[in-house]
C-alpha cells in the first residue's frame, strides 16, 4: 500500500480524520503498516509497548488476567487508536492484546511520538484526549473489577457466616417437634395428678426457678457436667426420671428449689410435675436457640446492608466511621476467624464524622483490613483505632505481619502491583483504596518495619 492510499485511508479514520490533511500525511509517511492474522498479538504483557498504534481495520481485545483466567477489558475496532499515546506513562501493558479478526494497523514508533506532537497539534490533541477517555475506561473497569471480587469474597464469607446459625436453626426446629410431644404428654399427665392449690403454688415457683439461663453465665464443659450428675443423683434418689436432668442443668434451678417441690408433692405426681417442667425447660431453650439464631442473621445482613451502604444514592454526606468501621469488621469476622486472627477496634468518644461517600470508605476500610488479615501470620491481630487529630478524622489499621520491604514500598500502591502468588491479589486493592482516599478528600500513607505495618487515612470532618 503507497502513502497516498495510505493517506487517502487516514483521511476516513473515525478518530483521525477530521486532523489537516498535512498532518496525516506526515502520520503516513512515517508510520509502517502491519497485518495481524486471528489470535495473533498486538501487543503482550510485560513487554513494552512499541508504538502507537492506528486500527485501519479489525478488532483487537485487551485481555488481562487477574487470578480467575482472562477477562476482557477494552477493544478496539477500525477506526481507533491504540498503543503509546502522546504524555503517556505506559510502559508496559497490563494484559495482552489479541486481533480477533483479520486486523490492519498503521504502526508509529514510539520514538518518533516526541516528534509527533511537535508538527502534528490536531493529531496530538485528538490521541491527549483519547488517552483520557482510555484512562477513564480502565479506571471505571478496574473498580468494577475489584468490587466483583470483594464482592465475591464477601459472599463466601457471609454464607460461611451464616451458615452456622441457618443450621442451629434447622437443627432446633427439628428437635422441637419431638420436645413438643413430650411437653404434651407430661401436662396431660400433670392434668391426671389433680393437684392441690398448694402443690400448684409449688409448682409456679420451680418454674419460676426454669425460666432463664443461669445468671452466673455461661459454665465451663466440667463444671456443667458436675452439674448435670447432682441433679441427675437428686432424682435418683426420689425415683423420678432422670432424663429431665440434662434440661434443668441448663436452668437456674438448685437442689434446694428441687427439694421445696418434693416437700409438697410426692410420688407420680412428683415425677409428672419433674417431666412437664424439664420439657417446658427444654422447649423454651430451642425456641430462645432458634431467637438467637435469627437475631444473629438478622444483624448479619444489618452489617453487610451498612458496609454496601445499600439504599443509599452515591453522594457525599455526613459518614458516622464507628459504625461503617464496625460493619466492615463484622463482614470479615469469618475470615478473621478462619485465620484465628484477634480484630480488635478501638474508637474515641469523641470520633467525629466524616463527610465523604460512604460506599467508596467502606470499600477503603474493607481493602485495608482485608489486607492486614492476609498478611498477617495464623493467630496474628489487627487492631482498628479511629480518632480526631486536628481538624481531621483519622484511622489507623496495623497488623503485626512481616512488614513490607524496603525495596517495595515506594510501589505498592501501583496498579497490578503485587507480593501475593498468583490467582490470590489482583495488585488493585491499594491502588484503588488509594484513589477512593483522593476522592473523598482525603490523604492516606504508611509505616512499616518487620512485625509492624500501619496504614493511616486522615479524612475531613464533617463541617469542618
Amino acid at each position: 500500500m503507497t502513502e497516498n492510499d495510505l493517506l487517502e485511508r487516514l483521511t476516513e479514520h473515525k478518530t483521525l480524520g477530521a486532523a489537516p490533511r498535512e498532518e496525516l500525511a506526515w502520520l503516513a509517511a512515517h508510520g509502517k503498516l502491519l497485518t495481524l492474522g486471528v489470535s495473533e498479538f498486538l501487543s503482550t504483557k510485560g513487554v513494552p509497548v512499541d508504538g502507537l498504534h492506528v486500527l485501519l481495520s479489525g478488532h483487537v481485545i485487551h485481555w488481562v488476567d487477574r487470578g480467575a483466567g482472562p477477562v476482557k477489558v477494552i477493544e478496539w475496532r477500525g477506526g481507533e487508536v491504540t498503543g503509546v499515546l502522546p504524555y503517556s506513562r505506559l510502559v508496559t501493558p497490563p494484559g495482552n492484546s489479541i486481533a480477533q479478526e483479520p486486523t490492519e494497523v498503521l504502526s508509529l514508533d514510539r520514538a518518533l511520538l516526541p516528534e509527533l506532537t511537535n508538527k502534528c497539534y490536531e493529531i496530538t490533541s485528538i490521541l491527549v484526549r483519547a488517552m483520557l477517555d482510555r484512562a477513564r475506561l480502565f479506571t471505571s473497569s478496574d473498580l468494577l473489577n475489584e468490587k466483583m471480587i470483594s464482592l465475591g469474597k464477601l459472599a463466601a464469607g457471609l454464607a460461611h457466616e451464616l451458615n452456622n446459625p441457618a443450621s442451629a436453626i434447622e437443627r432446633s426446629a427439628a428437635q422441637l417437634e419431638g420436645h413438643l410431644d413430650a411437653a404434651e404428654a407430661a401436662t396431660l399427665a400433670l392434668g391426671e395428678a389433680r393437684l392441690s392449690d398448694a402443690q400448684l403454688e409449688a409448682v409456679r415457683a420451680i418454674c419460676a426457678s426454669c425460666v432463664g439461663k443461669q445468671a452466673s453465665g455461661v459454665l465451663s464443659p466440667i463444671d456443667q457436667v458436675a452439674r448435670e450428675d447432682s441433679i441427675l443423683d437428686w432424682l435418683s434418689t426420689h425415683g423420678l426420671d432422670g432424663r429431665a436432668a440434662y434440661a434443668l442443668a441448663d436452668t437456674d434451678v438448685t437442689l434446694d428449689d428441687l427439694d421445696r417441690l418434693a416437700a409438697v408433692v410426692r410420688g407420680r405426681a412428683l415425677n409428672a410435675v419433674i417431666r412437664w417442667v424439664a420439657a417446658g425447660c427444654a422447649v423454651r431453650s430451642l425456641a430462645s436457640g432458634i431467637q438467637d439464631s435469627a437475631m444473629r442473621i438478622s444483624g448479619l445482613v444489618a452489617a453487610v446492608k451498612g458496609f454496601t451502604h445499600m439504599g443509599h444514592p452515591l453522594a457525599a454526606e455526613s459518614v458516622d466511621l464507628g459504625l461503617g468501621l464496625s460493619d466492615t469488621v463484622k463482614v470479615l469476622r469469618a475470615k478473621a476467624r478462619e485465620k484465628g486472627v484477634a480484630v480488635s477496634i478501638n474508637l474515641d468518644a469523641d470520633l467525629p464524622r466524616a463527610r465523604g461517600f460512604v460506599g467508596e470508605l467502606n470499600q477503603i476500610w474493607g481493602n485495608l483490613i482485608e489486607n492486614a488479615l492476609d498478611a498477617v501470620p495464623h493467630g496474628g491481630c489487627v487492631d482498628v483505632i479511629a480518632c480526631k487529630q486536628d481538624d481531621r478524622a483519622l484511622i489507623r489499621i496495623i497488623d503485626n505481619g512481616p512488614g513490607i520491604p524496603a525495596e517495595i514500598s515506594a510501589r505498592i500502591f501501583d496498579p497490578f502491583f503485587t507480593t501475593k502468588p498468583p490467582g490470590q491479589g489482583t495488585g488493585l486493592g491499594l491502588d484503588i483504596a488509594r484513589r477512593l482516599v483522593l476522592h473523598n478528600d482525603g490523604v492516606i500513607e504508611f509505616d512499616s518495619q518487620p512485625g509492624r505495618t500501619e496504614f493511616r487515612v486522615a479524612l475531613p470532618v464533617d463541617g469542618g
